[in-house]
């Protein structure tokens, strides 16, 4: 495969559609046209511009630094033990309305942002660098790490690395706000080659016990919420890093690991898996690094050149990839030009399926490809495509009551939760004058391509069992299509 620019004449509507897949979370054929129309260097370009879009959502209004904060830990400083219980007890529910309040409005955002590239950055980068509000109990601090990966999803590789360094959310997260210069904490040093920056192999244990020396001192105001320099907590002697000596901090630390020849090869693999869906070959592999290098490490151009290039359109990279729930939840609703579920309801199903928003299941963040597909979420995504398509809810009572924010429950069979899929928006007459042009109308809005014969066979075997077509019918045609193999790739 090769990074030279897709030819002209191979830039259809297919291409387009596969671009608006990966780079962001899909589309209606209305967009997938203009997309094509407009050409491939002005696709890509358009990705990559975020300064055109205006925010598709106004701020949260929590998302600040506490002006409170002092004056809340007096209070707990100043209480009984018994006023202190009832004063966590409020946090902790503020804090759980606040992460419930910043899923939904991160979703929103991937649902319809004119600028999705920086979203499914966003994404790629949080599950890069994961980090779990469990452990970090604070909305705010988890706001502000989303907030950085989306001010920098494009610019240079070590800014981001040392932004990340010193994130509060990651110093709580993997403890380097406790590191002391007698005893250096060696997580956030160990990840940080491990999992962001080198990959296994590619450092020693002495580099990591250095590494850990060379980030005393930078630790967490709890006061301010953000991060600052103690310099009684640094280790002021020689760090040996790399072969090389010095009175390093970390920002001589990420200056020294983006040299290291595995980092470009860690990171530019990383990315290509996430937009190609599989690792690139020895060969491509050595001219993405050199693309990197040539682009002197800022992911935008480097993405630019990927998303242009002959390698990411090739037939081996389209249709491989298995959609995570997140792309699965909002790509749907983009599909059926809808809006998302309630955020109980959203968050509840992308629990179920794998993905919970700032929640990783580790630091090594979420494996993906087939990990995402077992007995237990691939009947979750088939009760998503019910809920999307007609509205109804087919969680159990017990689970449907605590997603829904306690709905009323009809305990004769599943509610309805959301309202149903457009269908008024989705079909014209022409495409439903008979179930062969409903079905191609299905493939071209959902696939891009037409499906095996197999399953286009049981679509329209189902039509044509119908009495009418009519909403209904519809409906089920649009859920039958979600439940098939096709549609959980992308």
């Amino acid at each position: 495969m090769s990074l030279l620019p897709l030819p002209r004449d191979r830039w259809d509507f297919t291409a387009a559609a596969h671009l608006l897949n990966r780079a962001g979370f899909g589309g209606c054929p209305d967009e997938i046209e203009i997309l094509q129309r407009g050409g491939l260097e002005n696709a890509v370009r358009r990705f990559l511009d975020f300064t055109l879009v205006r925010e598709p959502l106004t701020p949260l209004t929590w998302a600040q630094p506490d002006p409170d904060r002092a004056a809340r830990f007096q209070a707990m400083k100043n209480a009984t033990e018994e006023r202190r219980r009832e004063l966590r007890s409020e946090l902790q529910k503020e804090n759980r309305r606040r992460l419930i309040e910043l899923h939904h409005w991160w979703l929103h955002r991937m649902a319809v942002s004119g600028a999705p590239l920086q979203e499914k950055l966003v994404l790629f980068w949080h599950g890069h660098f994961a980090t779990s509000a469990q452990k970090v109990k604070d909305a705010y601090l988890m706001w502000r790490q989303n907030d950085l990966f989306r001010r920098l999803a494009i610019g240079d590789w070590p800014t981001l690395l040392q932004a990340v360094t010193a994130d509060p959310a990651m110093l709580l997260y993997l403890d380097q706000a406790e590191s002391k210069p007698g005893h250096p904490n060696e997580n956030y040093a160990r990840e940080l080659m491990e999992l962001f920056s080198l990959g296994e192999g590619h450092y020693t244990e002495n580099d990591v016990t250095e590494a850990a020396r060379a980030l005393t001192g930078l630790t967490y105001d709890r006061l301010k919420q953000e991060p600052t320099h103690r310099p009684r907590l640094r280790d002021p002697k020689p760090k040996t890093l790399f072969g090389v000596t010095g009175n390093f901090d970390e920002n001589d630390l990420i200056r020294l690991i983006t040299q290291q020849p595995a980092a470009a090869l860690w990171i530019t693999g990383k990315l290509w898996n996430y937009f190609a869906g599989t690792d690139p070959s020895p060969a491509l592999s050595a001219a993405l690094v050199g693309e990197f290098h040539r682009t002197q490490q800022r992911i935008g151009p480097f993405l630019e050149t990927v998303f242009r290039s002959q390698a990411f359109y090739a037939p081996e990279v389209r249709r491989n990839q298995i959609k995570s729930p997140v792309q699965l939840l909002v790509g749907a609703c983009r599909h059926l030009e809808r809006d998302l579920p309630p955020a109980p309801v959203a968050i509840n199903s992308l629990r179920l399926l794998g993905q919970e928003l700032f929640n990783p299941p580790n630091v090594k963040g979420w494996d993906g490809g087939i990990a995402w597909i077992n007995t237990s979420t691939l009947l979750g995504r088939h009760n998503l495509a019910l809920l999307l398509t007609t509205g109804e809810n087919p969680l159990p009572a017990m689970a449907r009551n605590k997603a829904a924010n306690k709905r009323p429950v009809n305990k004769q069979g599943p509610v309805r939760a959301i309202a149903a899929a457009p269908i008024e928006k989705l079909f014209s007459a022409t495409e439903k004058a008979s179930p062969e042009t409903l079905v191609s109308a299905v493939e071209r809005r959902l696939f891009q391509a037409q499906l095996p014969p197999k399953d286009r066979a049981a679509l329209l075997h189902y039509l044509k069992a119908q009495s009418e077509t009519d909403a209904h019918a519809l409906l089920g045609l649009l859920r039958l299509a979600l439940c098939t193999p096709d549609y959980q790739l992308t």
